[in-house]
């Protein structure tokens, strides 16, 4: 185990808004891990890939700034978002190839930040998922030993999703195609893992605004799939797969014609479950999809 973990904690919006209890169980699961984080109160939205549809400087310049914010503290960049992950992390890949191969580029982006009087991106920082913090820097071997309470019976279906395995480049401590860590981590808190086709697939969030019908089959597809796999819960590390999959399983259900009821927790509140930290404090009862099956099957309903 990596002693002191310190980190600049880059929030996101959604965990802020409508996923409120990410940011709480996120605090509760860090803090109980001895994990410190200095919220980056001054970070903008990363854009969740739009930008770059009007603007790549756009999409460079808001994010260069949000990496610019953590490297003045010395410290890499959090997220518990996958997207938040995609698209910071990516933006930081393409400005550290600038720095090579198209420094006037860079200059530029630079040049915007300082017209607002910001610090220039100077690619110092990591930028790293709370998957990557769990399982790179305090390591399941420590992780294991902190467990109170073991998820033994517990059946965890990984839903990675699309952002956080393939929008870099590079990928730390996993395969893009055939990822484990997530697996490896219900082990070391003493669940079983469910393997199932649809893990590594895109949950149907990005087309909701305008391909709703489609949003939900994509999303009930892979609901179904696991189920049928035999999960007692899907486990995401993204907050956008969240909300199609918990928050719009009603509407998921009436679209494939089946009901569903598949509790869909984030990854901090099953490393938080497992560290004995209390149900409410997690946030488990804000869920569309009650989280009480997982609950009695622990014997801590």
């Amino acid at each position: 185990m990596a002693t002191s973990l310190k980190y600049a904690y880059y929030p996101g919006c959604v965990a802020q808004g409508a996923c409120r209890e990410l940011y709480q169980s996120t605090h509760e699961m860090t803090q109980a891990l001895g994990i410190e984080l200095v919220e980056l109160k001054q970070a903008a939205c990363c854009g969740s890939g739009t930008f770059k549809e009007e603007s790549q400087l756009l999409e460079d310049t808001v994010n260069a700034r949000n990496i610019a914010l953590a490297e003045q503290l010395n410290l890499p960049l959090l997220t518990h978002c996958s997207t938040c992950q995609g698209v910071i992390g990516h933006v930081d890949e393409r400005l550290k190839e600038a720095q090579t191969h198209d420094p006037d580029y860079l200059a530029q982006v630079n040049q915007l930040l300082q017209q607002q009087r910001c610090a220039p991106y100077q690619g110092t920082s990591e930028v790293k998922h709370l998957l990557w913090a769990l399982v790179g820097d305090y390591g399941l071997e420590a992780l294991t030993r902190r467990v109170r309470q073991r998820l033994v019976g517990l059946n965890c279906a990984a839903f990675y999703g699309c952002y956080l395995l393939r929008a870099q480049k590079t990928l730390p401590f996993d395969d893009p195609h055939y990822p484990t860590s997530m697996e490896n981590l219900f082990e070391a808190l003493g669940a079983m893992p469910v393997y199932y086709q649809g893990r590594t697939q895109c949950c149907g969030w990005p087309l909701s605004s305008y391909a709703t019908q489609q949003s939900f089959q994509m999303a009930g597809g892979r609901i179904q799939v696991a189920i049928a796999a035999g999960a007692d819960c899907l486990v995401t590390p993204c907050p956008l797969c969240h909300l199609n999959l918990d928050s719009r399983q009603p509407e998921v259900e009436k679209v494939v014609g089946q009901s569903l009821g598949l509790p869909v927790l984030h990854l901090p509140q099953l490393v938080g479950l497992a560290l004995g930290i209390e149900p409410t404090k997690l946030g488990l009862e804000r869920h569309v999809v009650s989280t009480r099956p997982v609950l009695e099957k622990l014997g801590i309903a």
